[in-house]
């Protein structure tokens, strides 16, 4: 009877050192695992002032683009049509210059 108590002993303290060495094991993962966290949240503000700074350059090059398209516009809108003068040339050219 006393060699079974001491087999179930050895054998319950195997079982529990296992368990200890595995909630030691779980505490050093979850230290890891919160260092890991700590490290992804410190790339997540520099990404994100990043990308804060991109939409602002943004912003400024769309209104840029906005005033040079306008621009554009207004001098299209001021500028002489040139219909007039190229049907011009053309009946100039028909009777003058293709006679031969």
């Amino acid at each position: 009877m006393k060699g079974i108590w001491k087999v179930l002993l050895a054998i319950g303290g195997i079982i529990a050192g296992v368990f200890a060495l595995f909630a030691t094991s779980q505490s050093k993962s979850k230290k890891e695992f919160n260092r890991k966290v700590k490290e992804n949240n410190k790339k997540l503000d520099v990404i994100a002032k990043i990308s804060a700074q991109v939409e602002k350059d943004k912003a400024v090059t769309k209104s840029k683009i906005k005033k040079t398209s306008d621009k554009i516009e207004s001098t299209k809108s001021k500028l002489k049509s040139t219909q007039n003068a190229k049907s011009t040339i053309d009946s100039f050219e028909k009777k003058f210059r293709n006679k031969k």
